[in-house]
C-alpha cells in the first residue's frame, strides 16, 4: 500500500481535490437552485432530482468541455509549435525524444507500438484524440444540460416557448456559456507558457531549474 501510495499520490490527490470540489459545487448547486425555484412560488426538489435536472448538468459540463479542449488543442499545439525561454516548450533547434519513431523492440514497449499499423497510428494520437473526444461529448452534455435548463426557465416564467438542442445550439446564451470558458482556459495556459519563462518553482516539473537562462527552452 505505501509503494501504491508513493507512485500514485499525484493523481491520488487530484481525484481527491476533484470530488470534494464537485461534490460542493453540486451541493451549493441544489441549493441555489431550490432558492430560484422557491422565489417562482414552486416547491424544492430534492437532491437526487436536481442531479438530472439542466441546472446541474449544464454547470458541470460547460467547465468540463472548456478543460478537455484545452489540453487537447495544447498536446497538438506543442506538437509543431514553439516559445523561446518556456518550460512547456519543446526546443526550437535540438531533437526531442517524443519526435522519434517508436521502437516495438524497446523493452517495455506498450502493445499497440508492438502490434503496429493502423493500431500504432491511432496510438500515436491517442492523447489528443481522447481530450477530443471528451470535449466532444461534454459539449453535447452540455447543449442538453443547457437546453433543459432555458426551457425550465422559460416555463418558472410562465412562458411557453420550448427549445430543441438545435435551436438552443443557435442561441447566444449557449455560446456565451461556452466561450466564456474557454477563453479563460486558454488565457491559463497562455500564462504558463510566458511565465515560465522568467519565474521558477524549484522542485516542480513544470518549471526550469531556478539557476536556468530565462532564453534556456524547455524543461
Amino acid at each position: 500500500m505505501k509503494k501504491f501510495l508513493r507512485e500514485n499520490n499525484l493523481s491520488l490527490v487530484l481525484v481527491v481535490i476533484t470530488l470534494l470540489t464537485l461534490g460542493g459545487q453540486l451541493v451549493v448547486g441544489w441549493h441555489n437552485f431550490n432558492d430560484e425555484l422557491t422565489d417562482y412560488g414552486r416547491s424544492p426538489i430534492n437532491f437526487l432530482s436536481y442531479l438530472s435536472s439542466g441546472h446541474c448538468i449544464e454547470a458541470v459540463f460547460e467547465n468540463w468541455e472548456s478543460e478537455f479542449l484545452q489540453m487537447g488543442l495544447y498536446v497538438l499545439l506543442t506538437v509543431s509549435l514553439r516559445q523561446k525561454g518556456s518550460s512547456e516548450s519543446k526546443s526550437l533547434d535540438e531533437p526531442e525524444e517524443v519526435d522519434r519513431e517508436p521502437s516495438a523492440t524497446r523493452p517495455g514497449a506498450p502493445w499497440p507500438v508492438r502490434q503496429g499499423g493502423l493500431i500504432l497510428m491511432l496510438y500515436k494520437n491517442s492523447l489528443s484524440i481522447a481530450f477530443l473526444l471528451l470535449f466532444a461529448l461534454s459539449f453535447y452534455l452540455h447543449a442538453i444540460g443547457g437546453m433543459k435548463e432555458y426551457n425550465t426557465e422559460n416555463a418558472l416564467k410562465g412562458k411557453t416557448e420550448v427549445l430543441s438542442l438545435g435551436q438552443f445550439l443557435g442561441t447566444s446564451e449557449f455560446w456565451f456559456q461556452s466561450l466564456q470558458n474557454w477563453q479563460s482556459e486558454f488565457l491559463s495556459v497562455l500564462s504558463i507558457v510566458v511565465l515560465s519563462i522568467f519565474l521558477r518553482q524549484k522542485g516542480s516539473p513544470e518549471s526550469k531549474p531556478v539557476d536556468a537562462p530565462d532564453d534556456e527552452t524547455g524543461k
